[in-house]
């Protein structure tokens, strides 16, 4: 039964009826990272919107590959849950005509919110910072490699030229031209684009959202990618890894904070003009980084992209432009930092849940600022180049290197368990044990061939 938080309005009646699109891609991103999708008629989306449509709670605990695992509280053949579409993101999508797209929360078939919803459980985290008087702005970077559509087995990258190299984006400028085209008739507004230094790799940046926007834009992103590079002959793919022993795709995360008094991370009289409340939730976040790992890199595939001297960020340390540390800290230029500062996540991948990212790393940055935790020294350079006494005395640590590694830290984390509530900490848990276990022996070659069609 509906409730009446979740009956259309007149105005979202009569926006579904104006939809130039026949068709509603309805979708769902899983623990696994993996967007799922219902899809109904245009005439059939206020029905969706007022009672759901069904879907069963074993997506919870599937992992990447689409078997299924069993936690102790989901999983299984059992039950069932109501997709409903929020109808303020219903988006034509101009990389799919004839269809739209709407982000989806999860509710029991009794009418109340999924206690393991993953969407909202980013808005739940995203209340819980106004609540503390803070707001939050977020954005994903997204990296992607363009391989041949007609290679059936393996990747044989579209483009060539230097990296970052106006060769290469030569070779795909009316590609890029029309996929920031679609971008910004789908209300995404696209801040950069450029060729990327990994195999076949491009990169594009967006401007910040509030952090469920922000996450929803995310799937939007790569959905789009894939659509358009498909219109040109190309297959994308967003998987950390394309070749072992290689640079890999990420999606790093930026943040920034502010309070009624104004920016966190600028105007203040610590390092670089952050306030100590700034610098509490950033100490917040590089605490909890080795468990943050399993939720935004937590694939066995990730761990092959997470390799010292390539700037993936696997040191659980922090420094201003540092691009071996997991969290970068970006002054911006002068004269821009009250409106630019911003924090950089770097070790996170597309193999992430973004809703399940940015609620985790509000999280982990609110626990810090209940806490006044302090921000440690930052570093500068590559902490791989450093030795024993120097990376000791810097109290610089390697993140997890391993799936198992990064799902025990996420098991120990007290600030993810009781931010999650029990249900979705131990389905996220589920499944990257699931995947550890099933593929420890795992070849590098057969990770990225897994993997790579996967995201």
């Amino acid at each position: 039964m509906a409730t009446p938080d979740r009956i259309p309005a007149d105005s979202d009646t009569a926006h579904i009826q104006g939809l130039d699109a026949s068709m509603v891609a309805l979708s769902f991103v899983d623990n696994a990272g993996i967007t799922r999708v219902k899809a109904v008629p245009k005439q059939r989306l206020g029905s969706a919107a007022r009672y759901g449509v069904g879907v069963s709670p074993c997506f919870e605990t599937f992992a990447f590959d689409d078997l299924m695992a069993v936690g102790r509280y989901l999983g299984g053949p059992d039950g069932d849950l109501r997709l409903i579409p929020d109808l303020s993101r219903l988006t034509e999508l101009a990389c799919q005509p004839g269809w739209a797209w709407a982000p989806t929360d999860k509710y029991t078939q009794d009418g109340t919110r999924f206690v393991a919803c993953q969407r909202h459980f980013a808005a739940r985290q995203t209340a819980a910072a106004r609540a503390a008087g803070l707001r939050l702005a977020m954005a994903f970077e997204t990296e992607w490699a363009v391989g041949r559509a007609d290679d059936a087995d393996g990747f044989t990258p579209a483009i060539d030229g230097p990296a970052y190299g106006l060769v290469r984006l030569g070779q795909v400028a009316d590609y890029a031209a029309d996929l920031v085209a679609a971008l910004e008739r789908q209300g995404i507004a696209v801040a950069q684009f450029h060729p990327e230094y990994a195999l076949g790799q491009l990169e594009l940046s967006v401007e910040p959202s509030e952090p469920v926007t922000a996450a929803d834009e995310a799937v939007l992103v790569r959905h789009t990618i894939r659509q358009v590079s498909a219109r040109h002959g190309m297959r994308a793919s967003l998987a950390p890894c394309i070749k072992p022993d290689g640079a890999g795709s990420g999606a790093h995360l930026h943040l920034s904070v502010t309070d009624d008094e104004g920016p966190l991370f600028a105007g203040g009289d610590g390092p670089h003009g952050i306030r100590p409340i700034g610098a509490a939730f950033l100490a917040g976040v590089l605490r909890e980084l080795p468990a943050l790992v399993a939720v935004g890199a937590g694939n066995p595939a990730s761990f092959l992209r997470l390799a010292p001297s390539r700037w993936a960020g696997v040191w659980q340390c922090w420094g201003r432009e540092t691009r071996e540390a997991a969290l970068r800290f970006v002054t911006g230029v002068r004269g821009t930092e009250g409106w630019a500062a911003n924090a950089e996540i770097k070790c996170f991948d597309a193999t992430g849940n973004p809703y399940l990212i940015v609620g985790s790393v509000i999280a982990a940055g609110l626990a810090g600022v209940a806490e006044r935790l302090r921000l440690p020294a930052e570093i500068t350079g590559d902490p791989a180049t450093f030795d024993a006494e120097a990376r000791m005395m810097s109290d610089v640590r390697r993140l997890p290197t391993t799936p198992a590694e990064a799902a025990d830290h996420f098991a120990a984390s007290e600030v993810l368990a009781d931010a999650m509530g029990v249900e979705l900490h131990d389905a996220l848990l589920t499944v990257r044990r699931a995947e550890a276990q099933r593929y420890a022996g795992a070849s590098a070659e057969a990770l990225v061939a897994l993997t790579r069609r996967r995201f």
